[in-house]
């Protein structure tokens, strides 16, 4: 079981990053709530994991706090969740933010993240209520900050949001109505995410 990773970030493209240790690049699949403070491609950085096997493939997931892989793991506890709506989940909401949803037993607020129907929503609600305490202790707090400026951060903004479930018609919409001059990928699909949530 790999259960935390440490080495140079060797290349990021949401939701995939690799990360160099000691010349094995391992591959991880990460939520845009790690991408936001991930630092540039080259510097160090440390990554908490999830290892998934299933029988025809294997999977590795990179979390930047004990919190979102904590967060990550109780969601697909949820009858009928997979990992990619739990990665869906803290790429929509923070942890405490989610945490405070399901104590507040805030359905509609919990649809808007995609991949999540009424019936998921409320079974979310129901079999998490009594973990959202904890989880919210657990939340670090404080804004995530940007990072560098992609080639084209639009497009990598649209890729990213269909690959966490929006269709491509609605990725564009929601990135396009989001971005301002000078916005790297990461703030054009926080700012996106966050519209969709309102």
């Amino acid at each position: 079981m790999i259960g935390r990773l440490k080495g140079l970030l060797a290349h990021k493209q949401p939701p995939w990053l690799v990360i160099d240790v000691h010349g094995v690049g391992y591959e991880l699949e990460a939520p845009m709530s790690t991408f936001y403070d991930l630092p540039e491609v080259g510097r160090e950085v440390a990554l908490f994991t999830h290892y998934a096997q299933k029988e025809d493939s294997v999977s590795l997931y990179g979390f930047l706090s004990e919190a979102e892989r904590r967060l990550f793991r109780d969601v697909q506890k949820v009858s009928g969740i997979g990992a990619k709506i739990a990665l869906a989940v803290l790429s929509g909401v923070s942890v405490g933010e989610f945490a405070r949803l399901v104590q507040t037993g805030d359905v509609t607020a919990l649809t808007r993240i995609p991949g999540i129907g009424k019936k998921t929503a409320e079974r979310m609600v129901v079999e998490l209520r009594d973990r959202a305490v904890d989880l919210a202790a657990g939340a670090p707090g404080g804004l995530p900050s940007a990072g560098p400026v992609p080639a084209d951060p639009l497009s990598e903004a649209i890729v990213a949001l269909q690959q966490l479930g929006y269709k491509p018609a609605e990725a564009q919409k929601m990135a396009k109505a989001a971005v301002e001059e000078g916005d790297s990928a990461e703030i054009i699909i926080r700012k996106a995410l966050k519209s969709a949530l309102r």
